[in-house]
């Protein structure tokens, strides 16, 4: 079975798009998905921004959130304005990060988006993110101590972040087949699933 990275950042509006919607397209086209969390903010500051670029650019932020209401109205999904946006993502990423080597990623980072952007939460609150471990059958308090001070956990943020960058990843959600071509943006779901599968493979 082929397989696509997907590249996520619980910050991304269009992540969240992506997150529910991936497993469909993807069981229907006969690809696998790897959930790769990682940080913008370090590409983002590589880039010289020091924000996301729909709050540098107020028309494009307009434009998101009037788009995301339309793709969220067809695909069914809440959709609630976080308080702060971008939101700090950090903890959660590392928490996505244990349920990686654990298990429960997929669960977990679903209801996270469904936190951040279906009901409107702060996801850099811990009484925000403890529900959805405890909803999975886990220990929130020892799941949050490790991700606030466990330095593996740390390490291996870091290095999913570098090798998204490494990879050429400017933007979420990002998708990277086999071959090593990279799709960029919600939108572009199918057209990575279908390159993956074959069926949209192209001589370039």
């Amino acid at each position: 079975m082929p397989i696509v990275d997907f590249w996520f950042e619980f910050a991304s509006t269009y992540s969240y798009v992506a997150a529910m919607r991936i497993e469909r397209e993807a069981a229907a086209r006969g690809v696998g998905i790897r959930w790769r969390p990682f940080l913008l903010g370090p590409i983002f500051v590589a880039q010289g921004w020091n924000s996301s670029p729909f709050n540098l650019y107020p028309a494009k932020g307009k434009y998101m959130w009037r788009d995301m209401a339309r793709l969220c109205r067809d695909l069914d999904l809440p959709l609630k304005k976080p308080p702060e946006f971008p939101q700090n993502s950090l903890i959660a990423a590392r928490l996505a990060l244990i349920g990686a080597m654990e298990g429960w990623l997929v669960p977990f980072a679903k209801a996270v988006f469904a936190t951040e952007f279906g009901e409107g939460r702060d996801i850099s609150r811990p009484d925000s993110l403890a529900p959805i471990l405890t909803s999975l059958g886990l220990d929130p308090h020892s799941l949050l101590t490790r991700a606030r001070t466990d330095e593996g956990v740390k390490s291996r943020l870091r290095a999913s972040t570098e090798e998204a960058q490494s990879v050429g990843i400017f933007g979420a959600p990002s998708f990277v087949t086999e071959d090593n071509e990279l799709f960029w943006g919600n939108d572009r779901l199918e057209m990575a699933l279908d390159w993956a599968s074959g069926a949209g493979t192209r001589p370039i």
